[in-house]
């Protein structure tokens, strides 16, 4: 029980990096330089301020590390329950894990566009701004389509978790019910054009509040009774 405790430990302390290098490079490396609807703005702040940019940049790709490796000690948690599910959790947060550092291309290409001396010359000042805009896009929606597979992990890690004997019912199921609300801010993201942010926010709070949940519990009380036996 012991090594269930330090995995389960490990797993709260995977997971609070994630949340903490993933919030802050959205909710404020990027949203410093970043102005809505203003392509001049936004190009002028981040060519006056790279380094919190590239800061932006590398906590992604931390943020994305830790999540790669947060599935492989929860697989180790959780196993004992079903093995299958178990390996969908892991293989659900790899496919998600490529498909953000593929698109962290189009990050760093927004600094290779302001920073860039040859490429600068080849585009006029309004050009630049308009493909620093596309790139920053092509970024957002990039995450959006990783939601898919973030989506789709909830699941596994809510079974697992309802099931285990190690962690809250009430956090397996809100984890299950997460995976449905992620899934469905995905499909109305790339099906409804005016689909807000506001909107977003209210479609995807359990998701929030689960993952929270999840989070602390594994980091402050890691498992707290003997594993199930196996359902298979």
């Amino acid at each position: 029980m012991n090594q269930q405790k330090r995995r389960a430990r490990l797993a709260g302390l995977l997971y609070l990096l994630v949340i903490l290098f993933g919030t802050f490079a959205e909710l404020y490396a990027r949203a410093q330089v970043i102005v809505p609807g203003d392509l001049a703005a936004t190009a002028s702040k981040i060519a006056a301020q790279p380094g919190l940019f590239r800061i932006g940049f590398v906590s992604d790709l931390i943020m994305q590390v830790s999540f790669f490796f947060l599935p492989l000690v929860l697989y180790k948690l959780l196993k004992h329950v079903d093995k299958d599910q178990a390996a969908l959790m892991v293989l659900s947060v790899v496919v998600g894990v490529a498909i953000m550092c593929i698109n962290m291309l189009n990050h760093y290409a927004v600094i290779l566009l302001l920073q860039d001396g040859v490429l600068s010359q080849s585009f006029s000042p309004a050009q630049v701004n308009e493909w620093v805009t596309f790139f920053l896009r092509l970024h957002g929606n990039g995450y959006r389509i990783a939601q898919l597979f973030f989506g789709i992990w909830l699941f596994p890690l809510g079974y697992l978790s309802y099931h285990s004997g190690l962690i809250p019912k009430t956090i397996g199921v809100l984890l299950m019910v997460g995976c449905f609300s992620f899934l469905l801010d995905f499909f109305l993201f790339f099906l409804l054009p005016n689909y807000s942010g506001a909107t977003s926010s209210a479609v995807t709070f359990v998701t929030v509040i689960a993952e929270f949940s999840m989070c602390l519990w594994l980091l402050i009380v890691g498992v707290k009774s003997k594993p199930t036996r196996a359902l298979q």
